[in-house]
Protein backbone atom coordinates (compact mmCIF):
# COMPACT_ATOMS: atom_id res chain seq x y z
CA UNK A 1 0.00 0.00 0.00
CA UNK A 2 1.30 3.41 -0.91
CA UNK A 3 1.53 6.20 1.58
CA UNK A 4 -1.68 8.26 1.82
CA UNK A 5 -1.61 11.76 0.41
CA UNK A 6 -1.53 14.19 3.37
CA UNK A 7 -4.71 16.17 3.78
CA UNK A 8 -6.50 15.02 0.63
CA UNK A 9 -9.39 17.42 1.21
CA UNK A 10 -11.66 17.34 -1.81
CA UNK A 11 -15.17 17.85 -3.10
CA UNK A 12 -18.11 17.23 -3.73
CA UNK A 13 -21.12 15.63 -1.49
CA UNK A 14 -20.64 19.27 -0.61
CA UNK A 15 -20.25 19.09 2.97
CA UNK A 16 -23.08 18.43 5.40
CA UNK A 17 -23.62 20.39 8.48
CA UNK A 18 -21.73 18.04 10.79
CA UNK A 19 -20.08 19.85 13.63
CA UNK A 20 -16.92 19.18 15.50
CA UNK A 21 -13.43 18.35 14.39
CA UNK A 22 -14.28 17.84 10.71
CA UNK A 23 -15.68 21.34 10.41
CA UNK A 24 -12.77 22.90 12.24
CA UNK A 25 -10.25 21.16 10.01
CA UNK A 26 -12.13 22.03 6.84
CA UNK A 27 -12.25 25.69 7.79
CA UNK A 28 -8.62 25.89 8.83
CA UNK A 29 -7.39 23.98 5.79
CA UNK A 30 -9.40 26.06 3.39
CA UNK A 31 -8.30 29.33 4.91
CA UNK A 32 -11.51 31.23 5.19
CA UNK A 33 -15.02 31.42 6.54
CA UNK A 34 -18.48 32.01 5.14
CA UNK A 35 -18.12 35.63 6.23
CA UNK A 36 -14.72 36.12 4.64
CA UNK A 37 -14.33 39.16 2.43
CA UNK A 38 -13.55 38.64 -1.27
CA UNK A 39 -9.92 37.61 -1.50
CA UNK A 40 -8.70 37.51 -5.08
CA UNK A 41 -7.05 40.48 -6.69
CA UNK A 42 -8.77 42.05 -9.68
CA UNK A 43 -7.84 44.64 -12.28
CA UNK A 44 -9.09 48.20 -11.98
CA UNK A 45 -12.35 49.07 -13.65
CA UNK A 46 -15.52 47.03 -13.68
CA UNK A 47 -17.62 44.98 -16.04
CA UNK A 48 -20.80 46.33 -17.54
CA UNK A 49 -22.75 44.29 -15.02
CA UNK A 50 -20.55 45.33 -12.12
CA UNK A 51 -17.87 43.46 -10.22
CA UNK A 52 -18.60 39.74 -9.97
CA UNK A 53 -18.13 37.78 -6.75
CA UNK A 54 -17.35 34.11 -7.27
CA UNK A 55 -18.14 31.88 -4.31
CA UNK A 56 -17.03 28.35 -3.51
CA UNK A 57 -18.09 25.47 -1.34
CA UNK A 58 -16.18 24.29 1.71
CA UNK A 59 -13.66 21.97 0.04
CA UNK A 60 -10.47 22.69 -1.94
CA UNK A 61 -11.59 21.49 -5.38
CA UNK A 62 -14.47 23.96 -5.40
CA UNK A 63 -12.14 26.71 -4.24
CA UNK A 64 -9.62 26.00 -7.02
CA UNK A 65 -12.34 26.04 -9.68
CA UNK A 66 -13.70 29.30 -8.27
CA UNK A 67 -10.22 30.86 -8.50
CA UNK A 68 -9.96 29.62 -12.08
CA UNK A 69 -13.25 31.37 -12.85
CA UNK A 70 -11.96 34.56 -11.20
CA UNK A 71 -8.71 34.45 -13.15
CA UNK A 72 -10.48 33.83 -16.46
CA UNK A 73 -12.92 36.69 -15.86
CA UNK A 74 -10.11 39.08 -14.94
CA UNK A 75 -8.10 37.97 -17.98
CA UNK A 76 -11.11 38.89 -20.13
CA UNK A 77 -10.98 42.45 -18.77
CA UNK A 78 -13.75 42.04 -16.24
CA UNK A 79 -13.59 42.58 -12.49
CA UNK A 80 -14.01 39.49 -10.33
CA UNK A 81 -13.13 38.50 -6.78
CA UNK A 82 -13.53 35.28 -4.82
CA UNK A 83 -15.42 34.53 -1.64
CA UNK A 84 -14.18 31.09 -0.58
CA UNK A 85 -15.42 28.43 1.77
CA UNK A 86 -19.06 29.48 1.97
CA UNK A 87 -20.30 26.05 2.97
CA UNK A 88 -22.48 23.26 1.61
CA UNK A 89 -24.83 23.58 -1.36
CA UNK A 90 -27.67 24.35 1.03
CA UNK A 91 -25.76 27.49 2.00
CA UNK A 92 -24.10 28.68 -1.22
CA UNK A 93 -27.23 28.15 -3.32
CA UNK A 94 -29.06 30.64 -1.11
CA UNK A 95 -26.08 33.00 -1.36
CA UNK A 96 -26.46 33.09 -5.15
CA UNK A 97 -30.18 33.66 -4.75
CA UNK A 98 -29.82 36.57 -2.32
CA UNK A 99 -26.98 38.22 -4.23
CA UNK A 100 -24.26 37.59 -1.64
CA UNK A 101 -22.33 36.00 -4.51
CA UNK A 102 -22.93 36.11 -8.25
CA UNK A 103 -21.79 32.64 -9.26
CA UNK A 104 -20.30 29.43 -7.90
CA UNK A 105 -18.89 26.24 -9.43
CA UNK A 106 -21.30 23.36 -9.02
CA UNK A 107 -21.83 19.77 -10.14
CA UNK A 108 -24.67 19.04 -12.52
CA UNK A 109 -26.22 15.88 -11.07
CA UNK A 110 -26.19 16.89 -7.43
CA UNK A 111 -27.46 20.34 -8.35
CA UNK A 112 -30.39 18.79 -10.23
CA UNK A 113 -31.18 16.53 -7.29
CA UNK A 114 -31.09 19.55 -4.99
CA UNK A 115 -33.65 21.56 -7.00
CA UNK A 116 -35.74 18.53 -7.97
CA UNK A 117 -35.66 15.68 -5.49
CA UNK A 118 -37.77 13.55 -7.84
CA UNK A 119 -35.44 13.98 -10.84
CA UNK A 120 -34.74 10.69 -12.62
CA UNK A 121 -32.18 11.90 -15.17
CA UNK A 122 -28.75 10.31 -14.76
CA UNK A 123 -26.77 10.82 -17.99
CA UNK A 124 -24.67 13.96 -18.51
CA UNK A 125 -26.81 15.07 -21.46
CA UNK A 126 -30.15 14.47 -19.76
CA UNK A 127 -29.09 16.10 -16.49
CA UNK A 128 -27.88 19.26 -18.23
CA UNK A 129 -31.01 19.41 -20.39
CA UNK A 130 -33.26 19.19 -17.32
CA UNK A 131 -31.49 21.80 -15.18
CA UNK A 132 -32.71 25.09 -16.74
CA UNK A 133 -36.36 24.22 -16.23
CA UNK A 134 -35.84 23.26 -12.60
CA UNK A 135 -33.83 26.24 -11.35
CA UNK A 136 -35.62 29.09 -9.56
CA UNK A 137 -36.30 32.27 -11.49
CA UNK A 138 -33.20 34.43 -11.73
CA UNK A 139 -30.72 31.54 -11.62
CA UNK A 140 -29.13 29.70 -14.52
CA UNK A 141 -26.18 27.50 -15.47
CA UNK A 142 -23.58 27.84 -18.19
CA UNK A 143 -22.03 25.13 -20.35
CA UNK A 144 -20.72 22.08 -18.48
CA UNK A 145 -17.09 21.03 -18.60
CA UNK A 146 -15.99 17.55 -19.60
CA UNK A 147 -14.50 17.51 -16.10
CA UNK A 148 -16.57 15.34 -13.81
CA UNK A 149 -16.23 14.64 -10.11
CA UNK A 150 -18.62 11.98 -8.91
CA UNK A 151 -19.41 10.46 -5.57
CA UNK A 152 -18.11 6.90 -5.44
CA UNK A 153 -18.40 4.00 -3.05
CA UNK A 154 -14.79 3.12 -2.29
CA UNK A 155 -13.25 0.21 -0.39
CA UNK A 156 -9.69 -0.93 0.28
CA UNK A 157 -8.18 -3.54 -1.99
CA UNK A 158 -8.09 -5.96 0.95
CA UNK A 159 -11.82 -5.51 1.59
CA UNK A 160 -12.62 -5.89 -2.11
CA UNK A 161 -10.66 -9.15 -2.29
CA UNK A 162 -12.03 -10.53 0.98
CA UNK A 163 -15.67 -10.02 0.01
CA UNK A 164 -15.23 -10.23 -3.80
CA UNK A 165 -16.52 -6.71 -4.35
CA UNK A 166 -16.52 -5.16 -7.80
CA UNK A 167 -19.80 -3.25 -7.76
CA UNK A 168 -22.37 -1.82 -5.38
CA UNK A 169 -24.51 -4.84 -6.29
CA UNK A 170 -21.83 -7.02 -4.71
CA UNK A 171 -21.65 -4.71 -1.72
CA UNK A 172 -25.37 -5.16 -1.08
CA UNK A 173 -24.68 -8.69 0.16
CA UNK A 174 -22.61 -7.38 3.07
CA UNK A 175 -24.03 -3.88 3.58
CA UNK A 176 -25.56 -4.79 6.92
CA UNK A 177 -22.06 -5.44 8.30
CA UNK A 178 -20.41 -2.30 6.89
CA UNK A 179 -20.13 1.17 8.38
CA UNK A 180 -19.68 4.01 5.90
CA UNK A 181 -17.68 7.25 6.07
CA UNK A 182 -19.43 10.13 4.34
CA UNK A 183 -20.77 13.64 4.97
CA UNK A 184 -23.68 13.75 7.40
CA UNK A 185 -26.02 14.69 4.55
CA UNK A 186 -25.36 11.32 2.87
CA UNK A 187 -27.88 9.78 5.24
CA UNK A 188 -30.78 11.76 3.76
CA UNK A 189 -29.78 12.83 0.24
CA UNK A 190 -31.40 10.97 -2.65
CA UNK A 191 -28.16 9.35 -3.80
CA UNK A 192 -27.15 8.43 -0.23
CA UNK A 193 -28.81 5.91 2.04
CA UNK A 194 -32.25 6.28 0.34
CA UNK A 195 -30.77 5.66 -3.12
CA UNK A 196 -28.63 2.73 -2.01
CA UNK A 197 -31.68 1.08 -0.48
CA UNK A 198 -33.96 1.77 -3.45
CA UNK A 199 -31.47 0.84 -6.18
CA UNK A 200 -29.46 -1.93 -4.56
CA UNK A 201 -31.36 -2.99 -1.43
CA UNK A 202 -28.24 -1.95 0.44
CA UNK A 203 -28.88 -0.96 4.05
CA UNK A 204 -25.60 -0.12 5.75
CA UNK A 205 -24.87 -0.83 9.39
CA UNK A 206 -24.29 2.85 10.07
CA UNK A 207 -22.76 6.16 9.06
CA UNK A 208 -19.59 7.71 10.45
CA UNK A 209 -19.98 11.37 9.45
CA UNK A 210 -16.96 13.34 8.24
CA UNK A 211 -17.10 16.85 6.84
CA UNK A 212 -13.85 16.71 4.86
CA UNK A 213 -15.35 15.81 1.49
CA UNK A 214 -13.66 12.42 1.24
CA UNK A 215 -10.39 13.86 2.54
CA UNK A 216 -7.78 12.79 5.06
CA UNK A 217 -10.10 11.96 7.96
CA UNK A 218 -12.29 9.83 5.69
CA UNK A 219 -9.24 8.16 4.14
CA UNK A 220 -7.62 7.29 7.47
CA UNK A 221 -10.87 5.83 8.82
CA UNK A 222 -11.06 3.60 5.75
CA UNK A 223 -7.39 2.55 5.82
CA UNK A 224 -7.61 1.76 9.55
CA UNK A 225 -10.82 -0.27 9.02
CA UNK A 226 -12.79 1.98 11.35
CA UNK A 227 -15.20 2.08 8.42
CA UNK A 228 -15.39 -0.45 5.60
CA UNK A 229 -16.67 1.76 2.78
CA UNK A 230 -16.35 5.47 2.08
CA UNK A 231 -17.82 8.15 -0.13
CA UNK A 232 -14.74 9.49 -1.93
CA UNK A 233 -14.96 11.57 -5.08
CA UNK A 234 -13.50 10.22 -8.28
CA UNK A 235 -11.09 13.15 -8.67
CA UNK A 236 -9.44 12.47 -5.30
CA UNK A 237 -5.75 11.52 -5.77
CA UNK A 238 -5.80 9.28 -2.69
CA UNK A 239 -7.80 6.64 -4.61
CA UNK A 240 -4.87 5.81 -6.91
CA UNK A 241 -2.22 6.63 -4.31
CA UNK A 242 -3.63 4.05 -1.89
CA UNK A 243 -4.73 1.43 -4.43
CA UNK A 244 -8.36 1.82 -3.39
CA UNK A 245 -11.19 0.18 -5.31
CA UNK A 246 -14.06 2.24 -6.73
CA UNK A 247 -17.16 0.06 -6.85
CA UNK A 248 -19.04 0.10 -10.13
CA UNK A 249 -22.50 1.66 -10.13
CA UNK A 250 -24.48 -0.26 -12.80
CA UNK A 251 -27.84 1.20 -11.74
CA UNK A 252 -26.57 4.79 -11.84
CA UNK A 253 -27.31 5.65 -8.23
CA UNK A 254 -24.85 8.51 -8.65
CA UNK A 255 -25.82 10.91 -11.43
CA UNK A 256 -23.42 12.49 -13.91
CA UNK A 257 -21.53 15.28 -12.13
CA UNK A 258 -20.10 17.68 -14.69
CA UNK A 259 -18.54 20.88 -13.39
CA UNK A 260 -20.50 23.98 -14.42
CA UNK A 261 -21.10 27.53 -13.17
CA UNK A 262 -24.34 28.26 -11.32
CA UNK A 263 -25.04 31.99 -11.57
CA UNK A 264 -27.46 34.81 -10.91
CA UNK A 265 -28.73 36.52 -14.05
CA UNK A 266 -28.68 39.94 -12.34
CA UNK A 267 -25.10 40.88 -13.23
CA UNK A 268 -23.93 38.26 -15.69
CA UNK A 269 -22.87 39.70 -19.05
CA UNK A 270 -22.26 38.01 -22.39
CA UNK A 271 -18.55 38.71 -22.04
CA UNK A 272 -18.48 37.00 -18.65
CA UNK A 273 -20.41 34.02 -20.01
CA UNK A 274 -17.92 33.67 -22.85
CA UNK A 275 -14.96 33.72 -20.47
CA UNK A 276 -16.50 31.05 -18.24
CA UNK A 277 -17.60 28.88 -21.17
CA UNK A 278 -14.04 28.99 -22.48
CA UNK A 279 -12.88 27.48 -19.18
CA UNK A 280 -15.48 24.73 -19.41
CA UNK A 281 -14.35 23.84 -22.94
CA UNK A 282 -10.89 22.84 -21.74
CA UNK A 283 -11.26 21.77 -18.08
CA UNK A 284 -10.91 17.97 -17.81
CA UNK A 285 -11.26 15.35 -15.10
CA UNK A 286 -7.50 14.78 -15.21
CA UNK A 287 -7.05 18.51 -14.62
CA UNK A 288 -9.16 18.22 -11.45
CA UNK A 289 -7.13 15.27 -10.19
CA UNK A 290 -3.88 17.17 -10.79
CA UNK A 291 -5.23 20.35 -9.19
CA UNK A 292 -6.40 18.39 -6.15
CA UNK A 293 -2.98 16.80 -5.89
CA UNK A 294 -1.29 20.21 -6.08
CA UNK A 295 -3.50 21.65 -3.32
CA UNK A 296 -3.95 18.65 -1.05
CA UNK A 297 -0.80 16.64 -1.71
CA UNK A 298 2.83 17.29 -0.80
CA UNK A 299 2.95 20.59 -2.71
CA UNK A 300 0.34 22.18 -0.45
CA UNK A 301 -0.36 24.93 -2.97
CA UNK A 302 -2.96 27.54 -2.16
CA UNK A 303 -6.07 27.16 -4.36
CA UNK A 304 -5.34 30.57 -5.90
CA UNK A 305 -1.79 29.56 -6.83
CA UNK A 306 -2.88 26.23 -8.31
CA UNK A 307 -5.54 28.03 -10.35
CA UNK A 308 -3.02 30.61 -11.58
CA UNK A 309 -0.66 27.86 -12.77
CA UNK A 310 -3.49 26.10 -14.64
CA UNK A 311 -4.66 29.35 -16.26
CA UNK A 312 -1.13 30.09 -17.46
CA UNK A 313 -0.57 26.54 -18.70
CA UNK A 314 -3.78 26.70 -20.75
CA UNK A 315 -2.89 30.11 -22.22
CA UNK A 316 -5.83 31.92 -20.63
CA UNK A 317 -3.47 34.14 -18.66
CA UNK A 318 -0.22 35.25 -20.31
Amino acid sequence: MKNPVPMTLTRRGLGGLAAGLGVALALSACGGSPLATPSSSAPSGSAAGGSLVVGSADFPESQVIAEIYVGALNAAGLTATSKPNIGSREIYFKAVQDGSIDLVPDYSGNLLSYVDKEATEVSAEDVYKALPGKLPEGLAVLEPAKAESKDAMVVTKATAEKYQLKSIEDLAKVCKDFTMAAPATFETRAYGFPGLKANYNCELKGLQPFNDGGGNLTLQALLEDKVQVADIYTTTPSIADNDLVVLEDPKNNFKAQQVLPLYSKAKMTDKAKEALNNVSKILTTDDLINLNRAVSGDQKQAPKDAAAAWLKDKGIVK
